[in-house]
């Protein structure tokens, strides 16, 4: 995990240069918008967790964000506790602003990711078929404390067409298209994204 510690002059340039967490976080938003929210852990291993952003209608859970997180390989016995609780299944920026930790996201992406028009596990979650769009947003989690900032995880989410819109992304988060990924690693996170579930129930990257 990469620590780094700044004078606070330095660290507030820093954090104003990029997407600072709305008022909202993903999870208040959902809540807001749908009047319940909830998260299941779809998967979790070698670093990754892959998880579904939830309301229920008529005891359906639809997804209204599919999130695959990439934790940091090196993670930080400051926050071991949150992490632990994140890892149990609940939700990262809830878990940290809870015990006091500022949280901000570093957007490195926002874009489009293209459903194809057989069933995906993405697809039936939210329950959508045939070819869709779906917005996409990439971006770094930055934990803020004490002046010390710690990059914890890049997470990948896409979003329910009925929940946000790759308009509403840009309208949320400031996004230098001057920076953005190249084309490659775009795609190589989308096939990340695209997983399917084999006999055993772990997610594997699309063929």
């Amino acid at each position: 995990m990469r620590q780094t510690q700044y004078p606070s002059a330095v660290l507030a340039m820093m954090l104003s240069a990029c997407a600072t967490e709305p008022v909202l976080l993903n999870s208040e938003r959902i809540e807001k918008r749908f009047r319940n929210y909830g998260i299941e852990v779809l998967a979790s291993e070698a670093g990754l967790r892959r998880s579904s952003l939830y309301s229920l209608h008529d005891r359906t859970a639809i997804c209204r964000t599919y999130a695959l997180v990439r934790f940091a390989d090196q993670l930080d016995e400051q926050y071991r506790e949150e992490h632990a609780q994140v890892l149990s299944g609940n939700s990262i920026g809830a878990t940290f602003r809870s015990q006091g930790w500022d949280v901000h996201k570093q957007t490195t992406y926002i874009g489009r990711l293209a459903l194809p028009g057989e069933s995906t596990a993405i697809g039936d979650l939210m329950r959508i078929s045939g070819k869709q769009e779906l917005a996409l947003h990439v971006y770094q989690l930055l934990l803020v404390s004490n002046d010390n900032v710690y990059e914890y995880a890049t997470i990948m989410e896409t979003h329910h067409p009925e929940y946000l819109s790759e308009k509403d992304l840009h309208e949320l988060y400031e996004f230098d298209t001057a920076t953005a990924m190249p084309s490659q690693a775009v795609a190589d996170i989308e096939t990340l994204i695209l997983g399917r579930e084999n006999s055993t129930g772990k997610f594997v990257a699309s063929p």
